[in-house]
């Protein structure tokens, strides 16, 4: 492990914004995260396989009246946008270092109002269904941690990954598709994105591939 990474765990050790195994937090949080981590009754809003938190991060700048957790496994990602988040003083801002198969145990029924899933790897290989995290188990888990009428959002460079959740998403009967697109940025969803973007996104668009975006809510 590089000097660099090790760095990272240790911030993320002491840093007030990231919740993780062998904190006090991490096995009481769910169900809690207004009255015990965020101490009011905003909309909870989960970014999954968070990496930095740029998403996270964006969203919670223009959104101050909303709750904001990026949850990913990495935990010098996490650190990173902790650091980020406390530098830009944002206060409605956590991390949860955990992996999404996990999620359970840390949100509870009808806990949360959006959840995100932005560029995460599309697992194209058919023995690796089981790792998408659109697949119907994934779906099945996500619409039970959301409110009624919860917003579940796509965002993907991968062809294969957009018409494979559309599908699955169909399949579940657990969501409405509100509107969908296979190339967002040339599209009147435009301003659904809210001008965010990864490093990885302006890596994908440069090279001339479209994004596509699927925004759905529970029934």
């Amino acid at each position: 492990m590089t000097r660099r990474k090790l760095d990272y765990y240790r911030f993320s050790a002491e840093a007030e914004n990231v919740i993780e195994a062998g904190k006090p937090l991490y096995t009481q949080i769910k169900g809690h995260w207004n009255k015990v981590y965020f101490k009011n009754e905003n909309p909870l809003v989960l970014e999954l396989a968070c990496g930095k938190g740029e998403y996270t991060i964006g969203l919670s700048a223009r959104f101050p009246d909303k709750n904001f957790i990026g949850m990913d496994l990495k935990g010098d990602r996490i650190a990173r946008g902790s650091q980020f988040a406390m530098e830009q003083n944002l206060n409605n801002v956590a991390f949860l270092r955990a992996g999404i198969q996990y999620a359970h145990e840390f949100f509870d029924k009808n806990e949360l109002s959006e959840i995100w899933l932005i560029h995460p790897d599309p697992q194209v290989r058919m023995r690796d269904e089981g790792k998408r995290l659109t697949n119907l188990k994934y779906l099945n888990d996500y619409a039970g941690f959301l409110k009624e009428n919860g917003k579940f959002c796509l965002k993907t460079d991968s062809t294969f990954l957009y018409d494979y959740t559309l599908k699955t998403i169909e399949q579940s009967g657990l969501y409405k598709i509100i509107e969908h697109t296979s190339d967002l940025y040339n599209s009147h969803l435009l301003s659904d994105h809210f001008g965010v973007t990864t490093h990885y996104e302006r890596i994908f668009t440069t090279k001339g591939h479209s994004i596509k975006y699927i925004n759905a809510v529970v029934r």
